[in-house]
């Protein structure tokens, strides 16, 4: 179950949004460039809204990679040509709630300054579950076809489009001279069904004519409708496309030399006139109840429709008013869409497997009978921890009914068996990978092996955070490369990277090494051996040590090495000073807190109670030692320093808050650091500076109330350029 983004640490918020990050990523590259999800639409919906609210809790952990800031997903290799969008390709924020449709619309009316006695119309139409592509039509002709790739940069699919029955290649009537009309290549559900057992007959055929047994499971079909429009329009031979039964309908446009309407209904009404589909669907609403009565009634005839929708699409209906309300960093603020929600089922649990994480984390996953929910074959579910099993009261052999949505497998939503004759479920105190002991922390509900490195479910994992991007970055060093490293027994701990140096002709004696890509992957461990003090403590994978709190620590510290000295002795205080039997929880948080920050040289208020134990903790355990000595008997960090530069906020505290257009949170921050200026998360009297983006609320009214000075990006780049 999710944390509660106000009960998070920043360190727990930070490393949550770099896996957030890093999942996204993996599901776009998935969904927009391979056509082949893991996951449902709720799904990745359920990722994008946790990332949304962790990054409105902790606006300054916002990251340059950030899936906030991003469309699709880029282009990197394709048979088909690139081509650059003259307007980019925006996506849609979504909502999920009749509530969160309200919020929407009374955002716009704030932002266009406009009361409830002022009529604000929107239009409501089906979002159909396809392709995004752009037409280009110049004079009437059509010139070329695109998906829309990252928004920015999509693929060429001009000559598949021709295919295409619904996309004509010259409008009617008196069209602009340049007009780009945007919507969703599909296929219809009754076509998709068609081409799968047309693929499964083509290949039965073909086996039988080579006299081999047919094998049913071994044949490549398309998981859903969406999957089948994306792979048949993105093909190299147009020819392939050309057999396929794709559709479109038009939605909106691009870059257009002229724009022959005032609203949204009207122009989609001037595209249907040029020959083009429309959503039949497509409504205008005069009010919020008229909104929220079209997606109910969408809703209710979703079943009946011949092509797959996800929700309903809102549109500020003046084309003026949508100009004034202009755009966010990947979406428009004059649409949303409306998802709908997950579909559910009921099935048996055959049983309860327990999966050992990076961080030692023992994670219940049910087994399920497979079951059909949302068109998708389900035979795992979440069970997150050990309270949640008990909430639920789930055993082997119970009916339960479960849902694809909020979590990356899916959920239960309810136990139908609960009150069955059968033993409670018995939650393991011991790691079923190594035989650790398995404990929870004082407060915590997630039970963790204690065999940290010497356990093989978290060697390869915390091996792989070791060299990742945040941490040493190491090219060459990917999961596989350590998976099949690992499985050699050439990597047991972080000090044996720095020794495959050693293994230069082992290594080059594997299939698929060269001598270039083996010596490029010893230079870049070589070049290792000086880390970033904050960034090899980071991927030493340190329980509450993210990349935030591994900074903070090391501006106190500036040496790595007494490390274990400081954790040392504040084990030393923590045993010699418990908590007395009349003493309150809050002077004895005080007290530790006053006691984590006075031995570990804290300078900040990021580091708590939870670092001091996590790093007392982890040099209490002999192996960890060793890994340790090991590690720095072949790497040497530099002292570590902040490089500060004289300006005019060194000395000051600044806040930034909204959304930063030019540069990532993290960016900024260290910015601050090296103009000499603390970079704090909340406005308070010791504030000096507020640098507000777009989107920024409570933080710029309480600046506002203490009379703190506020800038914008921009003057806070003049700052920054001042500086030199």
């Amino acid at each position: 179950m999710s944390i509660n983004p106000t009960q998070m640490s920043e360190a727990d918020a930070a490393n949550e949004l770099m896996r957030l990050a890093k999942a996204i990523a993996h599901h776009n590259r998935l969904y927009h460039a391979d056509d082949a999800p893991e996951i449902t639409d709720q799904e990745y919906d359920a990722l994008v809204r946790r990332n949304a609210a962790l990054e409105s809790a902790f606006p300054h952990l916002v990251r340059a990679d950030s899936p906030s800031q991003s469309v699709g997903h880029e282009i990197a290799s394709s048979p088909l040509g690139k081509v650059k969008h003259e307007v980019r390709m925006m996506s849609l924020d979504n909502a999920f709630s009749d509530e969160e449709v309200a919020e929407f619309v009374a955002r716009v009316r704030r932002f266009l300054s406009i009361d409830e006695t002022v009529p604000l119309v929107f239009t409501a139409e089906d979002k159909i579950d396809g392709l995004s592509c752009s037409l280009r039509y110049e004079r009437g002709e059509l010139v070329r076809a695109a998906t829309r790739g990252d928004g920015q940069v999509g693929e060429d699919v001009t000559p598949n489009v021709a295919h295409i029955v619904d996309i004509p290649q010259k409008l009617y009537g008196e069209v602009p001279d340049v007009f780009e009309v945007r919507g969703e290549v599909y296929m219809a559900t009754a076509d998709f069904h068609a081409l799968n057992a047309r693929l499964m007959e083509e290949a039965r055929a073909k086996a039988a004519a080579a006299g081999e047994e047919f094998d049913p499971a071994k044949v490549r079909q398309f998981a859903n409708p969406r999957n089948a429009a994306a792979g048949s329009l993105r093909q190299k031979d147009p020819r392939v496309t050309a057999e396929r039964p794709l559709r479109f309908w038009a939605h909106g446009w691009g870059a257009a030399s002229a724009v022959p309407g005032v609203t949204q209904h009207d122009m989609m009404q001037q595209i249907a006139a040029w020959g083009l589909p429309i959503s039949p669907e497509m409504v205008r609403c005069e009010n919020l109840d008229a909104m929220l009565s079209a997606y109910r009634r969408i809703a209710e005839g979703r079943g009946a429709l011949p092509y797959e929708i996800d929700g309903v699409v809102y549109k500020v209906d003046r084309l003026d008013w949508q100009g004034r309300l202009g755009f966010v960093a990947k979406a428009p603020r004059w649409a949303i869409a409306r998802k709908f929600p997950a579909e559910q089922a009921e099935t048996t649990l055959e049983a309860i497997d327990i999966q050992v994480g990076r961080t030692g984390k023992l994670t219940p996953v049910g087994r399920l009978a497979p079951v059909l929910v949302g068109g998708v074959t389900v035979t795992n579910v979440t069970l997150h921890n050990r309270d949640e099993i008990a909430r639920l009261g789930v055993r082997p052999g119970d009916r339960i009914k479960v849902q694809r949505a909020g979590d990356v497998i899916p959920q239960v939503v309810e136990n139908l068996t609960r009150d069955a004759e059968r033993p409670a479920y018995t939650f393991p105190d011991h790691c079923p990978e190594c035989g650790s002991e398995a404990v929870a922390e004082e407060g915590e509900v997630d039970v963790r092996c204690t065999g940290g490195l010497i356990c093989p479910a978290q060697r390869t994992e915390r091996l792989k955070h070791f060299v990742s991007r945040g941490a040493l970055d190491i090219d060459g060093l990917g999961e596989k490369t350590i998976d099949q490293f690992f499985a050699l027994g050439w990597l047991e701990s972080p000090a044996d990277i720095f020794r495959l140096r050693e293994r230069r002709d082992e290594i080059l004696s594997l299939e698929g090494w060269q001598d270039k890509s083996v010596d490029n992957l010893l230079a870049a461990v070589e070049s290792k051996r000086h880390p970033d003090a904050a960034r090899l403590l980071f991927g030493l994978g340190i329980r509450h040590v993210g990349a935030v709190t591994a900074r903070d620590l090391m501006k106190g510290l500036h040496d790595i090495r007494v490390l274990p000295e400081k954790a040392a002795e504040f084990a030393a205080y923590r045993e010699e000073n418990p908590r007395g039997a009349d003493e309150k929880e809050s002077p004895f948080n005080t007290r530790m807190v006053d006691a984590v920050k006075r031995i570990f040289e804290v300078r900040t208020d990021g580091i708590g109670i939870a670092v001091g134990h996590a790093l007392a903790d982890f040099f209490h355990e002999e192996h960890n030692r060793q890994v340790w000595n090991d590690l720095f008997a072949q790497v040497d960090p530099p002292r570590y320093e902040v490089e500060t530069r004289d300006s005019e906020v060194a000395g000051k505290t600044v806040v930034f808050t909204g959304k930063l257009e030019t540069m990532s949170r993290d960016e900024a921050k260290a910015q601050a650091e090296r103009l000499g200026a603390k970079a704090a998360g909340s406005v308070s009297a010791k504030t000096d500076l507020v640098v507000a983006g777009p989107g920024a609320g409570s933080k710029l009214k309480k600046a506002a109330e203490l009379g703190i000075p506020v800038i914008d990006e921009a003057e806070w780049a003049q700052i920054v350029a001042a500086a030199g």
